[in-house]
């Protein structure tokens, strides 16, 4: 067999392998909005049995086989080619997978899906002792997986390298340090000034009709194809690709609350812009994949925050704004822009403000890594949780479903996944500062209405090139640069001070 037709094998089965992947990601998003309550069962079965066939299949020996007969081949061409980037992390793929028994895949598919609908009922009535079990389970099981892939420090590598390619805790752990120390820094700088925003004019009454009905119009006119994707509502925000053309965003609204709803529908939509920038062509293959959930985050927090909470994007909108929110018209762009710039402390990860928001990821960076080191048992992470809570934070939650309950994550299996949150934060500054470099004046762009020379530009830069980088290489391919935490840090500094006069 010659490195061509070996080639054309793996591609044909691994893009057969993504199909039946995308109806994993459908029954998934299915599950969290619409499927009905005594459904639930059923669906984890049938997420059990999709992942047997799916470990199947990335585990056949012919793949290695394919592997071996293409590798090292002249035919490959360049390491950045399209054919050596496949090649490269099919091998990547194939030897984590094989590495993980079939048995172990199965458990791991079935109960995360079966502690997702725990996490759902148990959350609402504050009851740890009725999740805990699941968790534990899940954990219990996370940790044989770690032991499976294997790791060359500690097993928190290998749970965080599946999300974030190359990552390690030890590298993480200085830039995580520098960050919060820079955080706590400047949060106090801010606590100390007279100058206060109005969030009161965040909590009037926003119909929720009218809510959805400015979410599609800034969706749409931000570059999001909504005839390739939709909206929908959950418990839980998030961002599913079923595959092209298909790009699922969800939200949750509160009539009271402006904040909660419209910053998650332009958080997913960064998600779901990624998704829709990879090429069609590449579909199933390593070159039409997202390389890295920190990735993934740099493109949701940079049109969540860099631009949606900018006062260009602001001036441009709030004439359609006031035209869709009755309560908004007696307000002043300034002080609105103020108010959701607001910092301020608070329980809940989701609805945080900029400068506070990545010390709720190293809070939970911190339990998780604890947990895997065995420094911590699981009877004992709500009392953690809460005094990391009171030391960096200042607070502490009433209730564990406002504490360690809050996020579906866990009891997902998505352990090793939080740190990518503050990496994106990281990488998007950084992105940032280099489009404004090349393209000069986003903000004078985004008043205008402006918003595709940014798309265009990180269509370019970061969505096309799908896996041919690995996160770190991506960022330096980029930006010229490692991971600099500076950016983010100048970036927070020269906004907040100048909101705050301080």
């Amino acid at each position: 067999m010659t490195p061509q037709e070996a080639y054309r094998w793996l591609l044909e089965h691994s893009r057969e392998t993504a199909c039946l992947a995308s109806f994993g990601k459908l029954a998934g998003w299915d599950q969290a909005t619409y499927t009905p309550k005594k459904g639930h069962a059923h669906r984890a079965q049938m997420q059990a049995a999709l992942a047997k066939v799916l470990h199947q299949r990335a585990t056949d020996p012919r793949i290695g086989e394919m592997l071996a007969v293409v590798e090292g081949s002249d035919w490959l061409g360049e390491p950045e080619s399209v054919e050596a980037v496949n090649v490269r992390e099919w091998r990547r793929a194939y030897d984590l997978q094989t590495k993980v028994p079939e048995r172990l895949a199965v458990e791991l598919a079935q109960a995360t899906s079966e502690g997702e609908t725990i996490w759902q009922e148990a959350r609402p009535r504050n009851d740890w002792a009725g999740f805990k079990p699941a968790l534990k389970k899940i954990f219990g099981l996370t940790r044989e997986l770690a032991e499976a892939l294997g790791y060359r420090e500690e097993p928190y590598d290998a749970l965080l390298d599946q999300y974030e390619p190359g990552a390690t805790a030890r590298q993480l752990e200085p830039v995580f340090a520098q960050l919060r120390q820079a955080t706590v820094r400047l949060l106090e700088r801010l606590e100390g000034s007279a100058r206060k925003p109005n969030t009161a004019i965040l909590h009037r009454s926003f119909p929720l009709a009218a809510q959805e009905a400015f979410g599609l119009e800034v969706l749409a006119t931000l570059g999001f194809d909504l005839e390739a994707g939709r909206l929908d509502v959950v418990a839980h925000p998030f961002m599913q690709g079923i595959g092209p053309g298909d790009v699922r965003l969800t939200t949750r609204y509160d009539e009271n609350y402006f904040n909660t709803g419209f910053f998650s529908i332009v958080h997913e939509m960064g998600h779901g812009l990624y998704g829709q920038g990879l090429l069609p062509e590449h579909f199933g293959t390593p070159m039409g994949t997202e390389i890295s959930l920190g990735v993934h985050e740099s493109q949701s927090r940079t049109w969540e925050n860099l631009v949606g909470r900018s006062l260009g994007f602001w001036r441009f909108f709030w004439p359609r704004a006031q035209q869709y929110f009755e309560s908004l018209r007696d307000v002043r762009l300034e002080d609105f822009h103020f108010a959701v710039n607001a910092v301020e402390p608070s329980l809940i990860r989701v609805e945080a403000d900029e400068v506070t928001y990545n010390l709720h990821i190293l809070i939970r960076f911190e339990i998780e890594l604890a947990l895997l080191r065995g420094d911590l048992s699981l009877e004992e992470a709500p009392e953690a949780w809460d005094a990391k809570y009171q030391a960096y934070l200042g607070i502490k939650a009433p209730e564990i479903k406002d504490g360690l309950m809050q996020d579906v994550h866990w009891s997902a299996g998505l352990i090793g996944y939080f740190p990518t949150y503050t990496l994106g934060n990281l990488y998007a500054a950084q992105f940032f500062a280099k489009a404004e470099q090349e393209l000069g004046g986003l903000e004078a762009r985004f008043e205008r209405g402006e918003f595709a020379p940014l798309l265009n530009w990180t269509r370019e830069k970061i969505h096309h090139q799908g896996s041919r980088y690995w996160p770190r290489d991506l960022l330096r391919h980029v930006t010229g640069e490692d991971l600099n935490p500076q950016y983010l840090v100048e970036y927070l500094t020269r906004k907040y001070t100048a909101l705050y006069g301080v």
